[in-house]
């Protein structure tokens, strides 16, 4: 189990110790999808609880600044940036979301929650009207860290 950063020897959960690492400035992508019929992306604008890609796009800016609160391992983080962006596909919506900070670690659970969060906010958004969503594949696609 020692592998797992945040499992120590005994099979106990820890908060891993990132003291002794050096500040660098770090960068995290991640990209979800939610699937809906094309009747619904096209009345994305103006469901009956508003413009879903505007409120999809500020959750997920704010669910990023608040994922330490919600994953229990995380590092609350200064982020520098987070960028949540929307496009809307005949069938599906896709968010990429994008975090950035320099710390001495990474922003990957950053950028995911704010693709989860916003892919959750597109749901419930749009759930009155399209029964049938699937939020998809919620995954990495990048990360860099950089000397400071």
């Amino acid at each position: 189990m020692s592998e797992l950063s945040h499992v120590d020897e005994s099979g106990s959960v820890r908060m891993v110790d990132v003291g002794g690492k050096p500040v660098s400035r770090r960068r995290a992508v991640a990209r979800a999808e939610v699937l809906m019929s094309p009747d619904t992306t096209r009345r994305l604008h103006e469901l009956p609880k508003g413009d879903a890609l505007a409120a999809a796009q500020l959750a997920g800016i704010m669910a990023a600044k608040r994922t330490s609160e919600l994953i229990p391992l995380c590092h609350p983080l200064p982020l520098s940036n987070v960028e949540v962006t929307l496009t809307v596909r005949d069938d599906a919506v896709e968010i990429v979301a994008a975090a950035e900070t320099t710390a001495q670690t990474g922003v990957e659970m950053e950028a995911l929650v704010a693709a989860s969060v916003a892919a959750l906010t597109i749901y419930d958004m749009a759930k009155a009207i399209d029964k049938g969503m699937v939020i998809g594949e919620v995954r990495l696609l990048e990360k860099t860290k950089e000397p400071v």
